[in-house]
């Protein structure tokens, strides 16, 4: 079974959809009942325009618009709006006006007919003017959003060396856009959804149809229609709904601000959830092996991408297991330490008044809390508070006796190289609390416990149905071309397995040369 079971949930989207369109009220013929109605919806909302006009060739055509201040582009709607009906001259003819008004009249690239009240509302609080014609029971949906926007930057969580320097703005349609450049096929595919009782927040789910297996594609839709909330303000909210393993500290969902970073998951035959009104995009399903993965790692040469990428996972394991296994060896294992180095440690312990372990916690907490100081305050001072006080601090510490230089260097160390892969330093920072704890009751044999722990939970894993350590658990070569290493471009033939079930071939041929 490639999908594991995560407790049957009502179909909650779909009966609030349904109930929605069952209490969904009709328009009326009369200007002013609709226009009273939607006052009534919209009450103590002093954002909320509306502006009556008639044609000056027929003064019986009379029409009214609503939409939100601030999020519509005021000169589309007096230009291509209410200028073409005041003065159009055709509206003095027999027939449907409304008909008339919207194939040739009003001038804009999306404009849809209603009858229903929720979908008035939904065009006006989406940024569109409403368009209500006296003696229909029909009005008109006409895009004009033009609210202020972000100009599109390079990420400053993932700077790269070389490529793109394009990141995700909080306009979903600027995010689409910036996909669908790096991928020019019919074959990516895009499917909306609303999520959040109040917020409304418009969600999409990019595939490529072909590549992605459709087991993934159906399960993500699944997750997300069965998500009840009032609001969706980051895509960490829907991460955390949607998840596997929510208990764990390790993420089974991967985010990114970087649209290349989209782009080769969904080559990979990942799917990806776009949000509206956060530039951050979701990527599932999500492996560990891809915490070590950076975007400098495809545009570098792979000998300096190989180094890197065993350089972070060696950081990794030196972050999670530096203070565990020295406080298991000055604590339990001083035989296993060489006489010189031991001799060394007692004489810089000599009159200290706390045991290995409580200077190393100490340590540890302390510097966390410089990080978060750090990242709290203004960027300048953030940064010249967290190194002077880190200096300052230690240096301090070391003459006064508190705490010992080997811990200093240890601690600083482990806390050095969890920044290299800041994706898993939250897991990180647990892991090496607990690693810490369990080494200082048991040594070097509590330690090799936590060690045994760790790798069960993570076989244990699956994010969407593909176990999480995958490509990790098998002697397969094939298998390690982009986990451990990354093999150079010729030599990938293949996409990872189960995630591209359908269409693994990458390329045709073997390499690069015939």
């Amino acid at each position: 079974m490639l999908f594991k079971k995560r407790g049957q949930k009502k179909n909650v989207g779909a009966i609030k959809q349904n109930s929605s369109n069952q209490i969904s009220k009709r328009l009326n013929k009369s200007l002013d009942d609709n226009v009273s109605q939607f006052k009534d919806v919209f009450t103590n909302d002093d954002t909320l325009i509306v502006r009556y006009f008639q044609n000056q060739h027929n003064t019986s055509v009379k029409c009214c618009i609503m939409f939100i201040d601030g999020m519509v582009n005021v000169d589309i709607i007096n230009e291509n709006l209410i200028k073409p009906i005041v003065k159009n001259t055709m509206l003095d003819k027999s027939g449907n006006i409304l008909d008339i008004l919207k194939n040739q009249v009003i001038i804009s690239s999306q404009v849809s007919k209603t009858t229903t009240e929720d979908e008035v509302i939904e065009g006006i609080l989406n940024g569109n003017t409403v368009l209500f014609l006296d003696g229909y029971s029909e009005a008109l949906i006409i895009n004009t959003k033009g609210w202020e926007k972000r100009a599109i930057s390079e990420p400053e969580t993932e700077k790269g060396i070389r490529g793109s320097r394009e990141g995700f703005t909080e306009t979903l349609k600027d995010n689409l856009s910036m996909i669908r450049r790096k991928l020019k096929t019919k074959n990516l595919k895009f499917r909306y959804m609303t999520i959040g009782m109040q917020s409304n927040t418009k969600v999409c789910i990019c595939y490529i149809e072909g590549i992605a297996n459709e087991k993934i594609v159906n399960e993500v839709y699944k997750r997300l229609i069965n998500v009840e909330i009032d609001g969706i303000l980051s895509a960490e909210y829907i991460a955390e709904l949607i998840k596997d393993a929510p208990l764990s500290p390790f993420e089974t969902i991967g985010n990114t601000e970087r649209p290349d970073i989209v782009a080769a998951k969904l080559l990979d035959g990942r799917v990806a959830i776009i949000i509206d009104g956060t530039p951050e995009a979701l990527t599932v399903p999500f492996t560990f092996i891809e915490y070590f993965q950076s975007s400098d790692d495809y545009y570098l040469n792979y000998y300096f991408a190989i180094i890197n990428r065993v350089l972070r996972i060696v950081s990794f394991i030196i972050t999670i297991s530096g203070p565990a296994i020295y406080v298991a060896l000055l604590t339990y294992h001083q035989e296993m330490i060489p006489t010189p180095l031991v001799l060394s440690i007692s004489a810089a312990r000599k009159g200290l008044p706390f045991p290995t372990t409580v200077e190393t916690i100490g340590l540890l907490v302390t510097f966390e809390i410089l990080r978060e100081t750090g990242i709290r305050m203004s960027s300048n001072v953030g940064q010249a508070l967290s190194i002077v006080g880190a200096l300052v601090l230690g240096q301090a510490a070391v003459e006064a006796k508190i705490v010992s230089a080997p811990v200093v260097i240890i601690v600083s160390l482990s806390a050095l190289t969890g920044l290299i892969t800041p994706k898993i330093n939250g897991a990180a920072i647990i892991i090496r609390a607990v690693f810490l704890l369990i080494a200082s009751m048991f040594g070097l044999y509590g330690y090799v416990f936590g060690i045994t722990g760790l790798l069960l939970h993570l076989c244990g894993m699956r994010s969407f149905g593909i176990p999480y350590m995958l490509n990790l658990d098998t002697l397969d070569p094939e298998a390690y071309r982009d986990t451990i290493i990354r093999a150079p471009w010729w030599y990938m033939k293949f996409r990872p397995k189960l995630i591209a079930a359908k269409n693994r071939i990458r390329k045709a041929t073997e390499g690069g040369r015939r």
